[in-house]
């Protein structure tokens, strides 16, 4: 079968805007258990009420911006009492009760959004200035598409030099490697703790947001998307933010061409690529825990 340069390109993009969103879900998973040592295993159900959330309010205020940053905001707030209320009585206790924790949230958000939206697919609709599409040698292309590429590299590097150049970053970098001297120093380590936690949840549900007038709304939302990102924070290196881009890049063109090429083995070769990378390096791409 003869592949035109178009369409190789046109999979190419596919290819990083899912990467884009993944590394969005990614990023916040990974960052949570980087600091805390919390593998949050109902990460991907915040992506989902984000989405949600989202819904309701473009619905209400027919603005997708009001929604692109109040979303993230509800969520977020959720994400801070989860980890004030719930998650840090139960940390000391070990990973086991808090995979437990996360667990019941599951099944807590899934519920609570049948209960309230309902199980019928719904679709959110992007501002009429995204609606277009663009000519990409001579092949259209959506502009939304290529706004969530934009958007998702922007929120990267806005991301980056907050942890890298900034204050904050440096006391959440030293929380991470050593959370009892930097208590001992007069930070509020529980505090950082909790917006840490907040900032994950938020992200993925910007991300919800985001996916959702690409990929619609639906309660099996979260298991769709929540397999690939855990594929992409175990390839990359648990507590690698640079790992999850990497890993997010790779996983996202995999599954882009994979679909292509081999669409019956798509999701395989995504197991493949991880199990070859934990082979060589059992703590991922860029992590340094096993």
């Amino acid at each position: 079968m003869e592949i035109s340069f178009v369409v190789i390109l046109i999979t190419i993009f596919h290819g990083l805007v899912y990467a884009m969103l993944l590394y969005l879900v990614a990023s916040g998973l990974t960052l949570v258990f980087g600091m805390m040592g919390v593998l949050n295993l109902a990460h991907a159900f915040f992506y989902m009420l984000g989405a949600y959330i989202g819904y309701s309010i473009l619905l209400h205020t027919g603005n997708f911006w009001v929604a692109l940053i109040m979303a993230p905001i509800v969520v977020g707030a959720v994400g801070v009492l989860v980890e004030r209320y719930l998650l840090r009585y139960l940390h000391p206790f070990g990973h086991i009760y808090e995979l437990l924790l996360t667990i019941g949230l599951q099944l807590v958000i899934l519920e609570g959004v049948k209960w309230y939206w309902g199980t019928e697919p719904l679709m959110a609709s992007p501002p009429p200035i995204l609606q277009a599409s663009i000519s990409i040698l001579g092949a259209p292309y959506p502009v939304y598409r290529l706004f969530i590429l934009f958007f998702s590299v922007v929120l990267i590097l806005v991301l980056s030099w907050v942890m890298f150049k900034t204050r904050l970053g440096m006391v959440v970098r030293a929380a991470v490697d050593n959370p009892d001297m930097v208590s001992a120093l007069g930070v509020n380590t529980p505090l950082v703790f909790a917006g840490v936690f907040g900032l994950g949840t938020a992200l993925a549900a910007l991300a919800g947001v985001i996916a959702a007038p690409l990929l619609g709304i639906a309660p099996g939302m979260a298991d769709a998307i929540g397999f690939d990102a855990f594929v992409v924070v175990v390839t990359g290196g648990l507590g690698s933010l640079l790992g999850a881009i990497v890993a997010a890049l790779l996983i996202g063109e995999l599954q882009a061409f994979g679909v292509m090429f081999f669409p019956r083995f798509c999701l395989v070769l995504m197991f493949i690529v991880m199990a070859v990378v934990l082979s060589i390096r059992p703590q991922g791409l860029f992590g340094d825990r096993e």
